[in-house]
């Protein structure tokens, strides 16, 4: 309705009434009750019931009032006041008389909702505007179904609700496109379920096990010796010397072609690779005459880095997420790593009473501060380049330590009970915190040895291991209590990992388990021949490896020359992709691949490969 129009109504309606239609003793009356009404805000005009109603709200407008239903909500409040006096008086006569009795006071939501409005009914209430990013600073602390449901309440809501800054927060957040920036997607809310579709359906092929199978082949007629697998890179080296890089994102990548050193690459027969390790930036070796190489991720070829030491290498270890190098041969220990140019330096070196077994960079240190857990014997360091000796963590005389395992902020390992002490629980895991260097926890009571353990990529407060007892066990750190137990490989499990939902196990017999933890129920199990040495997996991707014990095997007859040649003495390498689909054109079996100039072993290979697909 116009304003303007209705006002000009009013006034000429109010006119009318208030000019004498007729000369005589009615016009005086009408010309004071006019008067009267403007000067006492229409009080004559609204008693007189001919008038309509509207003539009496241009009166109150005329006579300068905030609201024309002013003197109704005077009234109302007037009543409620009065009826609120009378309860009062009520109430207090029924508690002389009755002061055991508790009187319930009657208030009805409606009345107690008029007289909120009442209160704020001349304040501009939801008018108020705050700043947009004051406004985005409140949204950033709702989820989805808050955001959502904020969408829904006016235009400038959905604007705020639908942001790509809050969006993009609330991706990086559940772990999606870590390193990306806000720019770099047009839309977040539709990137972020798209992912979260992505999840769902990588984890229904988890369970249903749909997805492809590769078998990593180099050497045909050597025999596999060490694996180790982060993010797309997957190392190998093998009995012959050499050393082989896989990057599942470029199969055809130049930097799988790694170089062995020109003092093991020369000497006759060539040394076996003993220990490989790698991470995102560089891949590192070890041989059975003590030589160290290490090569880019990026570049491959030549080795950016070599060094020898006397004896053979009992442990090597890579910094997860940074260029430390641990290296231990026999008692002596050595750290290495890189400057900021690029050079590789010694920065500590030490010696220990025992034969060190067992060595660990701790992640999350970064380049600087490097720190190594290792165990010998019975006893469990800390090896900080800051300080002059290893600190000693844990020894206890004739417990020896099993296993090893490091996250950025505790170490766990297994300790065995000898005989005369299993009376007392059995076989532990004890878990240090690394700033204070006191025990956080301490599980198990296992009559088996502790053989694996991971806590580096268990959820928080989540530890994994595997037993001689032929079963896997996650325990909390937090309430030192079993989460789960599960019989697994029957003849001890030998690596394990686990994520919030799932456990890979591997066991000595072969097998590779998947496992839902909640349930605790096996999901599915794949067989080879040799003992799982090496499992890693990532959101879509496993890596297993089953690794021969015997590096130099019998073949079936004695006058054989290659006694290794057959495919069941080298062990073999998978790699499981749930992301993608087996029946897709984009994954053709090798065989159908294949060009008639390849040899007949080769082909052989190809379609062992394709029974190997359908798994």
């Amino acid at each position: 309705i116009d304003t303007t129009t209705y006002f000009e109504d009013s006034k000429q309606n109010l006119n009318e009434a208030c000019s004498p239609s007729k000369p005589g003793e009615g016009a005086h009356t009408e010309d004071e009750a006019c008067v009267a009404g403007r000067g006492e805000g229409g009080k004559a005009a609204a008693d007189s019931g001919n008038q309509p109603e509207y003539v009496s709200i241009a009166h109150s407008l005329l006579g300068g009032r905030t609201s024309p239903l002013l003197e109704r909500i005077q009234e109302e409040r007037t009543r409620r006041k009065r009826q609120y006096n009378s309860m009062t008086s009520a109430c207090s006569a029924s508690l002389q008389q009755h002061p055991q009795r508790k009187v319930k006071k009657d208030v009805k939501l409606l009345d107690q909702l008029i007289h909120d409005l009442n209160e704020v009914n001349d304040i501009p209430f939801f008018d108020i505007e705050l700043p947009y990013e004051l406004a985005l600073k409140i949204f950033q602390y709702l989820g989805l179904t808050e955001l959502g449901r904020c969408a829904q309440v006016s235009r400038a809501w959905r604007v705020l609700a639908e942001d790509d800054v809050l969006w993009f927060k609330m991706c990086t957040g559940e772990g999606y496109h870590q390193d990306a920036s806000v720019s770099d997607s047009p839309c977040w809310k539709s990137t972020l379920r798209d992912c979260r579709n992505s999840a769902k359906a990588v984890c229904s092929n988890w369970k249903n096990r749909v997805g492809s199978i590769s078998q990593l082949q180099f050497e045909l007629g050597k025999v596999l010796c060490d694996v180790s697998s982060c993010d797309s890179f997957v190392l190998a080296g093998y009995t012959s010397g050499d050393v082989r890089l896989w990057d599942t994102l470029h199969w055809d990548a130049a930097a799988s072609y790694l170089k062995t050193n020109s003092l093991s690459a020369n000497s006759e027969p060539r040394p076996h690779v003993s220990h490989v390790q790698v991470n995102g930036t560089v891949a590192a070796a070890a041989y059975e005459d003590g030589c160290v190489d290490l090569w880019s991720t990026e570049t491959g070829g030549e080795p950016i880095h070599h060094y020898q030491i006397p004896g053979r290498i009992q442990a090597l270890a890579l910094g997860p997420d940074s260029p430390v190098l641990g290296t231990a041969a026999g008692p002596d220990v050595r750290l290495n790593r890189a400057d900021d140019r690029g050079y590789w330096r010694t920065v500590c070196q030490a010696q220990l009473p025992k034969i060190v077994e067992s060595l660990v960079v701790v992640p999350g240190r970064g380049q600087q501060h490097p720190l190594a857990a290792l165990t010998a014997g019975e006893t469990v360091y800390l090896l900080d380049p800051r300080e002059e000796e290893p600190r000693m963590l844990h020894s206890v005389y004739g417990h020896p330590v099993t296993c090893l395992d490091a996250s950025d902020s505790q170490v766990a390992f297994g300790v065995k009970r000898t005989d005369w002490l299993m009376h007392d629980g059995g076989n532990k895991v004890h878990v240090y915190n690394l700033e204070t260097g006191k025990p956080v926890a301490c599980v198990g009571s296992s009559p088996g040895d502790f053989t694996c353990i991971n806590l580096r990529d268990a959820p928080p407060h989540l530890l994994v291991c595997g037993n001689k007892d032929r079963r896997v066990r996650v325990f909390d750190i937090r309430a030192g209590s079993s989460v789960a137990s599960l019989y697994a490989h029957h003849l001890g499990v030998t690596s394990v990992q686990a994520d919030d939902w799932k456990i890979v196990s591997g066991g000595g017999e072969g097998l590779v388990c998947v496992w839902e933890m909640r349930m605790g129920a096996k999901l599915w199990e794949m067989h080879n021949r040799h003992p799982v040495r090496h499992v890693r997996f990532n959101t879509s991707t496993l890596v297993t490896a089953n690794i021969p014990d015997d590096k130099v095997p019998r073949g079936a007859c004695i006058t054989d020359d290659d006694l290794t040649a057959h495919r069941r003495h080298r062990g073999v390498i998978c790699h499981y992709d749930f992301s993608e689909d087996a029946l897709s054109q984009d994954h053709v079996l090798p065989i159908c691949r294949s060009d008639f100039n390849e040899s007949y072993d080769v082909a052989q290979d190809h379609i062992f490969d394709c029974k190997l697909i359908h798994f």
